[in-house]
């Protein structure tokens, strides 16, 4: 196994710049997933670490080896796609064996690789079968098999799960965690599925537009954003935004005043910020607390309910904070009976606002437990 990095990775069509100069370190064994919108140039990063696709500027190393110039097959990967791309004339055992087969291994070490593999994806029983005569999740689980038969230093995953029903992406995605774990291998995941992410990866890279907008853990990313961008994305449903102005400022809090909620008093870094500068202030829809007599120092709004969608685990609630026109998402533990036109108090926790600058969209920084912070840039 080794690590990966890239270092100022760039990526033209033409002229059409995708990838803008992106700087990744992968540690030795780590789980790491890439996340960002439709288009925002993840896949495309994963195949210019394949050696499917070649950089326009910057390098790709594999351990301590560069590999920018590697072709596919001499750069020590093996890949995994969304479609599978199994052969389907071939059994599962001849497709696991096939790349093996054309690298003349010998059939000793090719049956002991396979029954490994076999056996870690519990796929034994389907060896003599064909893709045809396997379900979607049995063709993924052959898939990664062939992957893990080539002993590869790092692994991708493009997208791997997005062609199964819900319940089997669950499944499968609890499979790739454990396989993750016993294997010790590098793995870089492809999604454009939040929940993937935040319960797979070690650390997770949000990119937008071609660019490395965070790079992180996964309750970083969401409990400390680094910009807007990267609060909205992270998240679902997504946070809630508002405009507001500074009334004070200082390295320890800010006070923002925002209709509908008053003075906030929100404990951020606004060392660098004026009174009057024009803010968006960010509020999580789990982070509504209903106030029923509980303890405890919350920032108090009223609610009035439009509708709500109720699971009975838990309540989407749909409305408008009073005195603000922007729409408003609350995510509320258990079922909570509403109707259209109810007025409820609901409280937030200072230290779960979120402030980030009109302007630039940058966050001002919170604290961590630890007293640390999270720079504002990735």
């Amino acid at each position: 196994m080794a690590g990966l990095t890239l270092n100022g990775v760039v990526k033209r069509y033409g002229t059409h710049p995708v990838i803008h100069g992106v700087d990744l370190s992968v540690k030795d064994g780590e789980f790491v997933v890439l996340v960002g919108p439709s288009g925002c140039g993840k896949s495309t990063m994963l195949r210019i670490i394949a050696g499917l696709e070649e950089t326009t500027a910057g390098s790709v190393k594999i351990g301590e080896e560069d590999v920018t110039a590697l072709p596919p097959g001499d750069r020590g990967i093996a890949m995994v796609f969304q479609s599978y791309a199994l052969y389907p004339h071939m059994t599962v055992r001849q497709n696991l064996s096939f790349g093996l087969e054309n690298l003349k291994m010998g059939k000793a070490e090719i049956d002991r690789r396979i029954t490994e593999a076999a056996r870690m994806l519990a796929i034994e029983p389907l060896l003599e079968r064909r893709p045809k005569q396997l379900s979607g999740g049995q063709r993924q689980r052959v898939a990664i098999g062939r992957a893990i038969v080539r002993d590869p230093k790092v692994f991708l995953f493009d997208e791997p799960l997005s062609n199964l029903d819900a319940a089997l992406r669950v499944q499968t995605r609890g499979e790739i965690s454990r396989l993750h774990k016993r294997l010790g291998a590098t793995m870089i995941y492809v999604t454009h599925d939040q929940i993937e992410a935040m319960t797979m990866a070690d650390r997770i890279a949000v990119l937008n537009a071609g660019v490395l907008e965070q790079f992180g853990a996964p309750l970083d990313l969401f409990e400390f954003p680094v910009n807007k961008f990267v609060a909205g994305f992270i998240g679902s449903p997504q946070m809630n935004f508002y405009e507001g102005t500074l009334t004070a400022t200082g390295a320890e809090q800010v006070n923002v005043e925002v209709p509908g909620f008053g003075i906030i008093e929100a404990p951020v870094d606004g060392s660098t910020a004026k009174v009057g500068d024009k803010v968006i202030l960010g509020v999580r829809p789990n982070h509504f607390h209903m106030l029923k007599g509980q303890p405890g120092t919350y920032h108090r709004v009223r609610f009035t309910v439009t509708y709500t969608e109720s699971v009975g685990t838990e309540t989407y609630m749909f409305g408008k904070v009073e005195g603000n026109e922007i729409d408003t998402v609350l995510h509320l533990p258990d079922h909570v009976p509403a109707k259209e036109g109810d007025v409820i108090e609901f409280g937030i926790q200072p230290d779960r606002f979120h402030v980030f600058d009109a302007k630039t969209e940058k966050s001002f920084p919170k604290r961590r437990a630890d007293g640390s912070r999270i720079a504002n840039a990735a």
